[in-house]
């Protein structure tokens, strides 16, 4: 049997096929209407200047994205979450899981938790051997805990989480851009190439003004392939916006967080416009871009809490922070960063207003696989 670590390595490898894959794609696209479409076929210079400026707009924007999301390493969980050696230590030699419970309970005191597994105890990554912040998960792919965890997606070869969220529903947004483009734009041709294709053979064939080049194929190809990714990449990323305006993360969506309280699906949620400000930042005029802006350190997020669904009318909603102890233990001290007392504001109630956008809900298919870890 070959050693763990070949057979790491070859996993690493093959991970990228589907990365490899899709570039190769890109850039067969790339070719196919730059060359075959704009320079051999089109014969009008005002619409290919046209097509040709806006093409390459859409075509940086989709590859910036799509690199930031593959390159951007995942955020880890600090060494405040780390136990210290002596408690490590205490609790490797425990054997029983209320005294371990204790070791953690002890440790994490001070830390700004406010979420537990689903029998109300402490989050604990044993491979990694850390608490785990709010929202954070350990990813069995990446091998390591991931802060905001979102899930991790084989078509980038990365984990989705705090640290790239952002340039993945921009690297969602702008593949749409992309393939729209280039259907609406070589539809034309298509059908023209299509029908030169059918009637060629007959004598009695209209004049095409196309020339009878390899370039149809082309052309017939790059249609049929923007069409289906298009359709394909379209469920998904509705599927992203609403989870940013509900501010939940694909594993929140199947499994709701558990607060101190219970089980509570919208605790993050600080209402829709608050919420895409946390993924996409305070200042709109960077929202299109593939940079870094989201609001937070990716550890505390502001949280209310919440007793009855948000798409219901007359909510009251008070500030998780500002709720008594419920097992005895006391909140977490530490205070919110600035950009997420902004978040939070001063609104003491959130009502259905602040959730309009929520009611064009779209009920997308997740395509990428979600990898959530097993919680003791």
């Amino acid at each position: 049997m070959a050693p763990s670590h070949v057979l790491r390595c070859c996993q690493r490898v093959l991970a990228w096929i589907p990365v490899v894959f899709i570039a190769l794609v890109v850039c067969w696209s790339y070719y196919a209407y730059v060359v075959e479409l704009c320079i051999f076929t089109i014969k009008n210079p005002g619409e290919k200047i046209v097509y040709m400026v806006i093409f390459h707009l859409s075509f940086i924007m989709f590859v910036w994205s799509y690199w930031k999301t593959i390159f951007t390493t995942p955020t880890n969980p600090s060494k405040e979450f780390s136990l210290s050696k002596s408690d490590k230590e205490q609790y490797e030699r425990e054997e029983r899981p209320e005294s371990q419970q204790e070791i953690l309970r002890r440790a994490a005191k001070d830390l700004p938790l406010y979420t537990r597994t689903g029998t109300g105890a402490i989050r604990y990554c044993d491979r990694c051997q850390v608490i785990k912040p709010d929202r954070c998960h350990h990813c069995s792919a990446c091998d390591m805990c991931v802060l905001k965890m979102d899930h991790h997606c084989p078509w980038v070869n990365n984990c989705v989480g705090f640290s790239n969220y952002k340039y993945f529903i921009l690297f969602l947004g702008y593949s749409l851009v992309y393939c729209l483009f280039i259907a609406a734009t070589v539809l034309q041709y298509f059908i023209k190439f299509w029908t030169l294709c059918r009637r060629k053979s007959a004598e009695n064939c209209p004049k095409n003004d196309l020339p009878d080049t390899h370039a149809k194929f082309h052309v017939l190809f790059l249609f049929f392939v923007a069409a289906m990714f298009f359709i394909s990449i379209l469920s998904l990323f509705s599927y992203h916006v609403w989870l940013v305006g509900k501010n939940r993360s694909t594993i929140e969506a199947f499994r709701a967080p558990v607060f101190r309280n219970g089980p509570d699906k919208n605790g993050f949620s600080l209402g829709f416009v608050k919420n895409v400000k946390e993924v996409f930042g305070d200042e709109k005029k960077y929202w299109l871009l593939p940079v870094f802006t989201s609001l937070g350190d990716g550890v505390t997020y502001p949280t209310r809490l919440v007793n009855l669904d948000p798409e219901q009318p007359a909510l009251d909603i008070q500030p998780e922070s500002a709720k008594s102890s419920v097992d005895g233990q006391c909140h977490p001290t530490r205070p919110l960063s600035e950009s997420q007392n902004r978040l939070l504001g001063n609104d003491p109630h959130l009502t259905e207003d602040s959730l309009d956008a929520d009611s064009h809900k779209t009920a997308g298919g997740q395509g990428a696989s979600v990898l959530m870890e097993s919680e003791s």
